[in-house]
């Protein structure tokens, strides 16, 4: 439903998106991750068409209804709705008087308009708000506004650019049951955010890019697989640790350390957990507290972009 190839974009002698290609199917959720400065942002404004692509292509659609943004642009654009960062609505408006506003922009009126404007209040749970403003809304309600403003022409494909950011768990878990009523509905969703447990709990696929490239896309199964470790074990201890000495350590993946905090991947926790443990007390670093646990999307993430700081 949504297919990008090859695209590019630089300015000046920084490229910022390199040759990059991804597909997303209807009724499909795909994460979008990357550190900061990766090229997320660039991305997704050349998906939707807000910013063109110096090379290659993104078509919207299939078959014969496939259309290429910078070519068909106005009508691709239309079977795009994007749920950006920022929240994207009029404070002084009411809830539908704001829908009513977007969906006129995309030349909806009369009875279609209403009932579409109707439809998607009631997806985001605002249906008995619908006259009230913005301006007395929490920032999960405001949030869940921004969500139905992109569904009210009824889009093909959906663009989130960081939909949860400041919103309570509750409203979280309210914008999760829309995204995935949303693809049970055979929506195309692209879903960009710096929580791994989110893109864990929805995404059918996970895209992550770093330096304007994609360097992993997979199945979370599929990323799981590209690690060496199963599991991790943190211990607390005293002192600086040689890292490339205690990375030697057979069974030891990956070692960091933050502070007093070791971190450290296993391919098998008990002889793994043994040999940090013998290796730490050989090396004068007495343990003050040990924790483990299996390797998680943040450990894929982190294995292939770095733990190195971004800001």
């Amino acid at each position: 439903m949504l297919e990008a190839e090859g695209i590019r974009k630089s300015y000046g002698s920084r490229v910022v998106v390199d040759d990059l290609s991804l597909t997303i199917a209807a009724g499909e959720i795909v994460g979008l991750l990357g550190p900061n400065g990766a090229g997320k942002s660039t991305t997704v404004a050349m998906l939707c068409g807000l910013l063109g692509a110096e090379r290659g292509s993104v078509h919207v659609g299939s078959g014969s209804e496939r259309l290429a943004l910078g070519i068909d642009s106005h009508a691709a654009k239309r079977r795009i709705g994007v749920v950006p960062q920022e929240l994207s609505i009029y404070e002084n408006l009411g809830a539908a008087a704001n829908l009513e506003l977007f969906g006129a922009l995309y030349g909806l009126g009369g009875a279609l308009l209403r009932d579409r404007v109707a439809a998607a209040l009631d997806l985001v749970g605002l249906a008995d708000r619908a006259n009230d403003k913005p301006q007395v809304f929490s920032g999960g309600m405001k949030r869940r506004l921004n969500i139905a403003a992109a569904l009210v022409h009824d889009p093909d494909v959906l663009i989130f650019d960081e939909p949860t950011v400041g919103v309570d768990p509750q409203s979280r878990n309210a914008i999760f049951a829309n995204l995935e009523t949303l693809r049970g509905r055979g929506k195309a969703l692209l879903y960009t955010t710096h929580y791994m447990e989110e893109a864990e709990r929805l995404c059918d696929r996970v895209v992550i890019m770093d330096h304007g490239r994609i360097v992993a896309s997979d199945t979370l199964a599929g990323l799981h697989r590209m690690l060496p470790a199963v599991a991790t074990i943190e211990v607390d201890v005293d002192g600086t640790v040689d890292l490339s000495a205690l990375g030697s350590v057979d069974g030891i993946e990956r070692p960091t350390q933050n502070g007093t905090r070791v971190h450290a991947g296993v391919a098998d926790l008990g002889r793994g957990a043994q040999a940090l443990l013998d290796w730490l007390a050989a090396h004068g670093h007495p343990v003050q507290r040990i924790s483990s646990g299996r390797a998680d999307l943040e450990d894929v993430f982190l294995s292939l972009t770095g733990r190195q700081l971004r800001d």
